[in-house]
């Protein structure tokens, strides 16, 4: 089974696609205040979120809302509606009328959701508009600093020193953070104690305090606990290093060169969106995330912006939702 998570691809989609979103940007821009929905329409745009306040897609919207706001030439409203591991949020779009008054932030678990759960009351490809893929988020494999190991080669030699005897945290079971870490076992041939957690924070809280040994979390959220020594990186998951931290080496360059995955943040709306609503949309959020305050707010927290086309996100989905069901059939990570 390949490992690789397809960003190299993204990035060459992305690099066709730079001219275009570019041009949509300006021109986006250059209309000031003209609404990119329906001309004279006083209507907020609804933006919901399948996450709780306070994650990584949250803090992403809430730092674009304002420049949304000013593209869209209408109010940005944003409504938090976790549950489900997604899937109540996604399929609150779903129903949604499809005027593009309603448009949703997901991430990888939308894709990740219809392999894990039996049921799912709606189709996570086809019964949504993809309208870009927005950007990525960079994961980084943790340590508590009592482990003895300082880097990829360190800290496989522990665990197949002493099989299952670590433990991994991560979100919650069939979560992208899950899946970061189950990868990393399968490219590594290791084996560790899977802990799940209900959400990021009380998984990073008892890494601190030793409870588990390591775990994947998104580098946003535990930049602060690395710079002050609670926590040790031991390496970024993606392909590339990230600029928010230049100084964490990939996993990949350490020995496990077909590990790379990274997290990443997408709009969608619901089903049978009209194309020229979703080519408004699509040139709303792009100039919206080109514009500079938001590229600054996107680089603080780490975040890289490198936005598709509908037609390349569609595409982009179909791959990930396959790529990962292959490795939760592997996992057998299976809820109901």
């Amino acid at each position: 089974m390949t490992k690789t998570l397809p960003s190299t691809n993204l990035d060459r989609l992305n690099r066709r696609a730079v001219l275009g979103l570019g041009a949509c940007a300006a021109a986006v821009a250059a209309m000031g205040a003209r609404p990119a929905l329906a001309q004279g329409s006083d209507k907020p745009v609804r933006f919901i979120l399948p996450i709780s306040a306070g994650s990584g897609v949250d803090t992403i919207v809430r730092a674009a809302a304002p420049a949304l706001g000013k593209a869209f030439g209408q109010p940005v409203v944003i409504e938090n509606l976790p549950g489900a591991g997604g899937i109540t949020g996604a399929a609150a779009i779903v129903k949604a009328a499809p005027d593009g008054l309603t448009l949703g932030m997901v991430s990888n678990n939308h894709v990740i959701n219809p392999a894990v759960f039996k049921k799912m009351p709606f189709d996570a490809i086809n019964d949504v508009t993809p309208i870009s893929v927005v950007g990525a988020t960079p994961l980084v494999l943790l340590v508590n600093p009592k482990v003895p190991a300082k880097n990829v080669k360190e800290l496989v030699a522990l665990l197949r020193a002493k099989p299952e005897g670590y433990n991994y945290a991560s979100s919650g079971n069939g979560t992208i953070i899950h899946l970061a870490g189950e990868m990393f076992m399968d490219e590594a041939g290791v084996k560790a104690r899977h802990i799940p957690y209900k959400g990021t924070g009380p998984m990073v809280t008892d890494m601190i305090g030793g409870q588990v040994e390591m775990g994947v979390v998104a580098l946003p959220a535990v930049q602060q606990h690395i710079r002050s020594g609670a926590l040790r990186a031991i390496g970024l998951c993606g392909a590339t290093r990230s600029p928010a931290a230049p100084e964490i080496p990939t996993i990949a360059e350490q020995g496990l060169p077909n590990y790379a995955v990274e997290g990443w943040f997408a709009v969608i709306g619901p089903p049978k969106m009209q194309a020229a609503d979703v080519q408004r949309v699509h040139d709303a959020v792009a100039a919206a995330f080109a514009s500079p305050e938001v590229r600054e707010a996107m680089d603080k927290q780490g975040n890289v912006v490198r936005p598709t086309t509908p037609e390349q996100a569609a595409s982009y989905f179909r791959s990930e939702a396959a790529r990962y069901a292959a490795l939760v059939k592997k996992a057998n990570v299976v809820l109901e």
